[in-house]
């Protein structure tokens, strides 16, 4: 069961707890234990509330019902029809290259730092159940083909983030940081410092930080593959998969870093820029976002 604790750096209590295999925190500056304990019970609630809403790994939510439902209509609640309004905007702003029904490859690609890449067999069959664009979505209807399945990964974790800062701008006025994984969302800067510093790994992992960032408000949310990859003959091949092909993205950055309003916001420009491969900073340069890139 995972546990919330919190503890004190200088004038910011930081809340922690893990929820969407990531490690979550929240920053607040306040004078009060018992006050940053409460908001950081909210932050922990609806992180928790989300994973269970969202996750693929439960067999007790409207994801579970989808992914076997055999082909007939499911019905939706009003959240599940705002992120299903979501995958579809970004899959058609993408050009069908952000699609979340392409999770099923995850069945063939194992990025554990080794040599084993799949067959083209195995990668060929399961692209035969990928497709957005074989889905009906018919609000509140969603109706898969049966043999497909929806993943939510490449959202959720923004989405909780921008979630749970909504819930704290209604709670308080003080500056506090979201941080679930590397997104993140400040919601003003703490007095003591003018500012929240925020550093981006390095891909290398030579150094702790590429860049370290002065951030006063808004989101950060980096994509990458500096972790999830294999190398194979001197290849190295990242775990960012084109769902038109089933096969790593060609030429992709190792790391991009996305500025923005929201997590949401941030968070789907910066997997973009990844799917674009060798264009990806041509394409957030056409966004006219802040954005830092990394390439091996």
């Amino acid at each position: 069961m995972p546990e919330l604790t919190l503890k004190q750096r200088g004038s910011i209590w930081v809340g922690e707890f893990r929820a969407m295999a990531s490690p979550c925190e929240l920053h607040v500056e306040l004078g009060s234990r018992k006050r940053a304990t409460q908001l950081a019970q909210i932050a922990f609630t609806e992180a928790m509330r989300i994973e269970a809403a969202f996750s693929r790994y439960r067999d007790d939510n409207t994801v579970h019902r989808i992914n076997t439902g055999a082909g007939l209509p499911v019905r939706v609640g009003d959240e599940m029809a705002r992120m299903l309004d979501f995958a579809d905007m970004s899959y058609q702003l993408s050009n069908g290259l952000f699609d979340i029904t392409s999770g099923v490859l995850r069945n063939a690609w194992q990025f554990d730092g080794s040599d084993r890449l799949p067959s083209a067999e195995s990668v060929s069959s399961l692209l035969a159940h990928v497709g957005w664009g074989r889905v009906s979505w018919d609000n509140p209807l969603f109706t898969l083909p049966q043999g497909m399945q929806i993943d939510f990964g490449g959202i959720a974790k923004e989405y909780a983030v921008d979630r749970v800062v909504s819930l704290l701008r209604e709670q308080c006025s003080a500056p506090f940081m979201v941080n679930f994984g590397g997104d993140l969302h400040a919601a003003g800067a703490p007095a003591a410092t003018g500012f929240w510093a925020v550093g981006i790994e390095a891909v290398d992992q030579q150094t702790n930080a590429v860049e370290t960032i002065q951030l006063h408000r808004g989101a950060l949310c980096t994509s990458g593959d500096a972790r999830r990859y294999l190398i194979k003959d001197g290849v190295r091949y990242g775990h960012v998969l084109d769902p038109t092909t089933g096969w790593p993205v060609v030429d992709a950055p190792s790391s991009v870093t996305v500025a923005g309003n929201t997590c949401t916001e941030a968070g789907i420009l910066s997997t973009l820029a990844l799917l674009k491969g060798d264009q990806a900073e041509h394409f957030l340069d056409e966004q006219g976002v802040t954005y830092w890139c990394q390439r091996s």
